[in-house]
């Protein structure tokens, strides 16, 4: 049977949306600090409220690299939800949440290549203001939740994920920035889809590998459950 470190460890390198780095938030003592609840739900409430802002300002602005942002956004909010829901509980409920959000990162990412695909055959250009501007609020929001999280950046494994996940969002932010000048600049739209295409894919990437352990997970912990009751 696989213990609690294993799944988390092996989830560690498939869940974040710009880097390698998982946001699985463990369940070390120190995640049981109310401080740390609170920063948690904090956390929660700025990347789901960065989530809609990014979804509306995309669609409004023919973004998709703002679109394909918020994914993480909802990746990163998916990810506090799940660990406030499910902290206590026992590894299959735990798999069975990371199999949920899996398929949503992937769905996602998916939806977003196709939008990709759409805005090249059309040629519509985003609006650079607009993308520049939420790029420059996303990124002050991933700074700040970096900051309220870098006091437990010394703590397990896990813990520092959550900081490193959530400071290397930014440079993600940063690419948006970058991309909405190359729009301003060039009057074309390539910039803006190739933040995209390049977002989309680790989204989907990422929510592969989600995919596969959970369901690995699952099964792992339904036999060792089977071969309990036998025994029994």
């Amino acid at each position: 049977m696989a213990s609690n470190h294993t799944h988390t460890d092996s989830t560690a390198h498939a869940n974040c949306g710009t880097t390698d780095i998982h946001h699985d938030h463990g369940l070390s003592d120190m995640t049981k600090q109310p401080r740390y609840r609170r920063v948690l739900w904090a956390a929660l409430i700025i990347n789901a409220s960065m989530f809609l802002v990014e979804v509306g300002a995309g669609l409004s602005s023919s973004s998709v690299s703002l679109l394909a942002d918020a994914v993480d956004f909802f990746s990163d909010a998916a990810n506090y939800a799940i660990t406030l829901y499910v902290l206590s509980m026992g590894v299959l409920w735990r798999a069975k949440a990371a199999l949920f959000k899996g398929w949503t990162m992937f769905v996602i990412g998916t939806l977003v290549l196709a939008k990709v695909l759409w805005s090249q055959h059309t040629g519509q250009i985003p609006e650079a203001v607009t993308m520049g501007a939420v790029g420059l609020v996303a990124l002050l929001a991933n700074v700040f939740v970096a900051a309220m999280l870098y006091a437990f950046r010394e703590g397990d494994a896990n813990m520092q994920s959550v900081w490193l996940c959530s400071r290397n969002d930014a440079l993600g932010n940063l690419a948006i920035v970058a991309a909405a000048l190359g729009v301003f600049g060039t009057g074309t739209a390539w910039p803006d889809l190739l933040v995209a295409v390049i977002m989309a894919s680790l989204s989907i990437a990422a929510g592969y590998k989600i995919i596969f352990l959970a369901v690995l997970e699952i099964k792992i912990q339904k036999k060792s459950a089977g071969n309990l009751n036998r025994i029994v």
